[in-house]
């Protein structure tokens, strides 16, 4: 929703303290929406559900790769940074 920064301001009416007081009220009987009403006013007639597990192949890692030791990324050993120690790649370094 756009919002105009440039309008004039409203300034509030003691409409405020009935909301403030309704809220207590409500908050002092428990009456409070569930997440359960919230997940089940969620339409999901669009959605297609199907029960198939993602398959991903694994390709190990050749002998010119190496693990960034910080993003976790596999690179090549060109892409390798010039520290002791640790094995960074250069975009963490």
């Amino acid at each position: 929703m756009a919002v105009d920064y440039d309008a004039p301001r409203q300034t509030p009416t003691d409409d405020t303290d009935d909301d403030l007081d309704a809220l207590t009220i409500r908050r002092s009987t428990g009456k409070t929406a569930d997440v359960d009403d919230t997940a089940e006013a969620v339409d999901s007639s669009g959605l297609d559900f199907v029960d198939e597990e993602l398959s991903v192949p694994v390709v190990p890692m050749r002998g010119d790769e190496f693990r960034c030791g910080r993003c976790f990324l596999v690179h090549h050993r060109s892409r390798l940074a010039d520290r002791s120690g640790m094995q960074i790649c250069r975009d963490c370094a």
